[in-house]
């Protein structure tokens, strides 16, 4: 992937920031989905009274893409911290990690964590999810 394309994903999961519900945590989270035909997708996080129905950022932007008929993916970045104050990388939960499982090549898809537009790591999905659970595992 380009870095002016890995940029514009950063750019576009820091803008989500600002759209973050996070009042109970203050933990704000962005994220930019790039599907395999180079379309984005954005997400942020949604956070709720009873904790459980609470939504993270990633799983935002997959909802949104997926339930406009979107199933091929090949990098998410997603951003976040405290107040919105970028101070280090934001690693998926592992409900993320799992959601992403289900609609992304383990070996291909890229997550990349950033800081920044400059600093930033990237990981395939099995790097991060090593023994995933998947639909290639009920064929």
């Amino acid at each position: 992937m380009e870095k002016k394309q890995i940029q514009k994903m950063i750019d576009l999961a820091i803008e989500q920031l600002s759209f973050a519900y996070a009042p109970y945590s203050g933990f704000q989270v962005g994220a930019a989905l790039l599907t395999k035909e180079g379309k984005m997708y954005t997400g942020c996080n949604i956070e709720n009274a009873a904790y459980s129905p609470t939504n993270c950022a990633e799983r935002t932007a997959f909802f949104k893409a997926v339930s406009e008929g979107e199933r091929q993916f090949q990098a998410i970045c997603i951003v976040g911290g405290k107040n919105g104050v970028l101070t280090d990388y934001t690693a998926p939960c592992g409900v993320c990690r799992q959601v992403m499982m289900e609609f992304c090549n383990p070996d291909s898809f890229q997550i990349i964590l950033a800081k920044d537009r400059e600093t930033y790591k990237i990981f395939s999905l099995r790097e991060l999810l090593p023994m995933g659970f998947g639909p290639d595992n009920l064929a």
